[in-house]
């Protein structure tokens, strides 16, 4: 006698709702092969539950199954799917055959995933269905569907066949015929069959238990080995089984075929749930770089500057708290400190050791910023040089007619910077600006001495930049500014000139390095500032170095904050040629070689901020008798007038004022 289940002290139990539910207690069974054993109960007993541990469909919360020598109950999912595959066969009270394949393929199925399996049109033979293979199961009888379960159920050869409800949708005639087949079945396998009905269990049935609240309340033919009888459990590895991709590729090729309409209708249903999920990262994606954008585009037009001075508002709010403490007081009149103010709300920054800081490796400021870039307060001296004309146009002297600069604050012009600061310097970061502007001719700077024309969105630039440019003619500026300087109306064209892209390539203008509007005094060993003198600087210009406009700009249309000024942007570079310039300069040298020496009057720094007043006895010596015939006036007066050091001409007669006679001696000048 072989045993192909046994059961020691099984228990299961659920937990729902914070409720324990057993629906096995302490269960003892032991069954042998080749029988039919029917486990009848009311529903709750625990039946189907019996039948999902021994068809290893679960497992057993407390106790021992093993089958065949083998202790299944501590089996993982996975284990027990492929124990299951390799050795139990299922009959279902509603047949489960996928209506979408034929009978064979239904059976086939199974058959893939099983290691030993029969041939599928052999099990149908077997149940008597060898003319129905290959129809589809809506063509086939309430019975005949249960035949191919049994089927099915037989292809992968199992040692235990288990059957819930199998002709619970069957009328009395057709329950009988399977009742029959699964008699026969019962032969050469164990066969555990689940069902309501005590009188087909008492004529087919070699063995009945019957179940109640989860116990064995009886046994028609009660077989129990002792403990000592059992053979030891053993952990068995079952093998894998898997379906192979081509079954899986078939079986859903045959599902979307044959329900067209629930695919179309999925397919739509997931399409617009993929859409709107899309839309949806899409919107968030777009509105975060969005965001972003104009974050970049608002720092890269308001950077974060750090100056040399900085204004600390904390102190600021300190010196109103204290006025407020102070009229607390009542106090008729109270001190307003404005100097206090001023030398506690400015505080002197350190920025040689901060740019020291900032390129080392220590800061990793490159992880927190798109570029940082250094002013050092140049501002490159260009000329506009024709055949007959020199204009400075950077720094611009358009107001020079008037009188005035653009620099200072008493100048009336200050709020208006824009408008005649043409010139500016590109950032040392080309990502920073390239990625807003569109090159509409030309190209960016790539030398030193190149710049581009910097168009507003709409394509248009100011007409100081065309007076700067030469296209406009310059002359037409400086006459209305000398006529408004008059008090007469300053008049300008009106017309709106255009031009062409060509028109800007190609513009020239010069540049004069700094260092070179300083000429040395040998006579005084000084070095003195020629800026004022305008042959001077008109023949450096002449000579200078030429800047050439290389491209035309004009920014993106989604550019919502554009970094660059209108006007003229040249090379960063430029400021990097002009200090190098510079550093090689005689004038520099010769600071260098003197530091305590100021270069442009000789004299020791500290010596200068001692000097408060000027003797004009020690600039020039007076021949008194010359100017006392230059004046017709008596010596004595005239020496009553003046001591060396000052003169008083109040009660002089200048009417017989005659200067041919003067010989002023200035050889003992100092």
């Amino acid at each position: 006698m072989s045993i192909a289940l046994s059961l020691r002290h099984v228990s299961k139990t659920y937990s729902t709702g914070g409720r324990t539910f057993k629906a096995l207690d302490n269960v003892d069974l032991d069954i042998e092969e080749g029988k039919l054993v029917v486990i009848l109960g009311p529903s709750g007993a625990g039946k189907s539950t019996l039948l999902n541990l021994i068809g290893g469909m679960d497992s057993p919360s407390e106790g021992t199954i093993m089958a065949g020598g083998t202790d299944i109950s501590r089996y993982s999912e996975n284990e027990l799917a492929d124990y299951r595959a390799a050795n139990v066969g299922f009959i279902f009270q509603f047949y489960n055959i996928l209506p979408t394949l034929t009978v064979l393929e239904n059976v086939n199925l199974v058959a893939d995933l099983a290691r030993d399996a029969l041939d599928g049109a052999q099990a149908l033979k077997a149940v008597g269905l060898e003319e129905h293979m290959h129809k589809r199961p809506n063509q086939l009888s309430g019975g005949q569907m249960q035949r191919v379960a049994i089927a099915r159920a037989l292809v992968n050869d199992p040692d235990v066949l288990l059957a819930d409800e199998p002709t619970g949708a069957l009328d009395s005639e057709t329950s009988l015929q399977v009742m029959d087949l699964l008699k026969e079945v019962a032969s050469d396998r164990l066969v555990v069959m689940v069902t309501h009905n005590p009188e087909l269990a008492e004529r087919y049935a070699t063995r009945i238990v019957k179940l109640r609240d989860g116990t064995i309340r009886s046994d028609s033919d009660p077989f129990l080995l002792e403990e000592s009888e059992l053979l030891e459990p053993e952990h068995r590895n079952m093998g894998k089984s898997s379906m192979s991709r081509r079954t899986a590729l078939s079986l859903s090729f045959n599902n979307l075929r044959t329900k067209k309409a629930r695919t179309f209708l999925v397919a739509i249903a997931g399409s617009i749930g993929i859409i709107g999920i899309a839309l949806i990262l899409s919107l968030s994606n777009g509105v975060n770089d969005y965001i972003k954008n104009i974050e970049e585009q608002t720092l890269s037009m308001y950077p974060l500057q750090i100056d040399s001075t900085s204004f600390s508002m904390s102190n600021l709010m300190g010196l109103v708290e204290n006025v407020e403490d102070a009229k607390a007081k009542q106090a008729e009149v109270t001190e307003m400190k404005t100097m206090t103010s001023m030398f506690t709300t400015i505080q002197k920054n350190d920025l040689k050791s901060l740019k020291e800081y900032f390129d080392s490796d220590e800061s990793h400021m490159d992880d927190y910023v798109n570029s940082i870039e250094y002013n050092y307060g140049i501002s490159p001296i260009i000329f506009k040089v024709n055949e007959d004309s020199v204009r400075q146009v950077n720094p611009d002297q358009s107001m020079s007619a008037m009188g005035l600069s653009y620099s200072g604050s008493n100048s009336m012009f200050t709020g208006f910077q824009s408008l005649y600061d043409i010139f500016h310097s590109l950032p040392e970061s080309d990502h920073l600006y390239s990625v807003q502007y569109d090159v509409k001719a030309g190209h960016w700077p790539e030398n030193y001495n190149e710049a581009v024309v910097v168009l507003t969105e709409d394509a248009r630039v100011t007409d100081m930049t065309l007076y700067t440019l030469g296209l406009k003619d310059a002359a037409e500026l400086d006459a209305a500014m000398k006529d408004f300087s008059e008090g007469k109306d300053a008049i300008l064209s009106q017309d709106i000139s255009t031009f062409d892209y060509e028109d800007f390539l190609g513009i020239t203008f010069k540049l004069v390095n700094n260092a070179d509007c300083f000429s040395y005094d040998s006579q005084y060993g000084v070095w003195k500032d020629k800026s004022n003198d305008k042959d001077f600087m008109n023949n450096l210009a002449r000579n200078g170095e030429d800047i050439t406009i290389v491209g035309i700009v004009e920014p993106k249309p989604e550019t919502a904050i554009a970094m660059l000024q209108t006007g003229i942007a040249y090379s960063p570079d430029l400021t990097s040629h002009i200090i190098d310039k510079a550093a090689g300069s005689e004038i520099v040298k010769a600071q260098l070689a003197s530091p305590d020496t100021n270069v442009f009057t000789g004299k020791a720094f500290d010596a200068e901020a001692d000097e408060t007043s000027m003797d004009l006895g020690k600039l020039f010596s007076i021949d008194e008798n010359a100017l006392a015939n230059a004046f017709s006036i008596d010596g004595d007066a005239f020496s009553s007038g003046f001591d060396g050091s000052s003169m008083d001409f109040s009660n002089m007669d200048m009417s017989g004022f005659d200067l041919s006679n003067l010989d002023i001696d200035l050889s003992d000048a100092e």
